[in-house]
């Protein structure tokens, strides 16, 4: 599709929206991140596809325009990670947002020059803003309110009073395309995951567990080592034909120990509700990682938990030694292949 040349947007046009294929795996999402960054020092991730980039800093460090870095990125996501995206630049995120918005699937770049700005807002259709969702678009519709540019003529306090103070004020500013809000650096917060791949469709529950199990305890042992500990885990089961099961869950508090990441897992397992699921590989993944050193230990009234834990550092030392497999809990030997 057409972009518009920096020559004709001015320094202003420097927010840099991006919009990752839905559903992209994290892994994938995170190495976007790693390719913007290396364009811009400003990146401000939003999970669980999008992000966002300020620009002017990289303009003068690059020496090209902001679609000529929106292209850079297209072909390095493309080359490097067989994943297309749809970039919006603008003078503001919400512009930038709304061009990204405008971009056909697979991919593409669109930039709105700064001084043109109400005059490409202003045909759209009222739901295509950003941050504009569907009850407040018919709520606009059924006033009469079909474009950006009928948003943009009604008084700011008609817009207020058809979709309550804040919300009315912010879409009037934005059909007028001002949106002060900064790109902020924001990262993702560091997770880690393990990951077991089948050779042929388990469908043994027995064997299924063990592998969890076996992945729990790579998972948590990982973790130790690194000095780290979860505040929530992630479990992903795929399937023969390619489907996927999903679901999160926090833990109590963050934890590295393996008694309660094992618990959790299961739980997240038990609540697949699997039959006779042809399983091609489980991942688990462990979230919000924080440093251990931060975690206050509570005091715990748990005899048999405060002696796994001793079991645990000394098994740990064992394993330092010997290596990761040195000791495992019995029922990793179950395996499936």
């Amino acid at each position: 599709m057409g972009v518009t040349p920096e020559t004709e947007m001015g320094r202003e046009a420097s927010v840099m929206h991006v919009r990752c294929p839905e559903r992209v795996p994290e892994d994938v999402y995170r190495q976007v991140l790693e390719q913007m960054a290396e364009l811009s020092s400003v990146v401000q991730a939003l999970p669980p596809s999008a992000a966002l980039a300020e620009l002017r800093g990289a303009l003068r460090y690059h020496g090209v325009d902001a679609v000529r870095l929106g292209e850079v990125l297209r072909v390095r996501t493309v080359s490097r990670l067989g994943v297309d995206v749809r970039v919006g630049i603008g003078p503001s995120i919400s512009v930038a947002a709304t061009a990204s918005g405008r971009v056909p699937a697979p991919g593409g770049v669109l930039a709105v020059p700064a001084g043109r700005v109400t005059e490409w807002l202003a045909p759209l259709p009222v739901e295509a803003l950003h941050g504009i969702g569907p009850r407040q678009a018919q709520a606009l519709r059924d006033y009469g309110v079909h474009t950006v540019g009928l948003l943009a003529a009604i008084p700011p306090a008609t817009a207020q009073r058809l979709l309550g103070g804040r919300p009315g004020r912010q879409a009037a500013d934005r059909a007028r395309g001002v949106d002060p809000r900064p790109v902020v650096p924001r990262a993702l917060p560091a997770t880690a995951s393990v990951r077991r791949d089948f050779t042929r469709q388990a469908l043994d529950g027995a064997g299924v567990r063990a592998a969890l199990l076996d992945l729990v305890v790579a998972l948590a042992l990982r973790l130790r080592r690194a000095g780290q500990a979860a505040r929530g885990l992630t479990l992903t089961l795929r399937f023969a034909g390619g489907t996927a099961w999903e679901r999160t869950r926090r833990l109590a508090e963050a934890s590295a120990h393996e008694d309660d990441l094992r618990t959790l897992a299961y739980r997240l397992m038990d609540a697949a509700g699997l039959q006779r699921g042809r399983i091609t590989a489980i991942t688990l993944k462990a979230d919000d990682l924080v440093e251990a050193s931060r975690v206050a230990e509570q005091i715990s009234l748990d005899a048999v938990r405060e002696s796994r834990l001793v079991a645990e550092a000394a098994v740990d030392r064992i394993r330092a030694r010997f290596g990761p497999d040195a000791v495992r809990p019995a029922a990793t030997f179950l395996r499936v292949s």
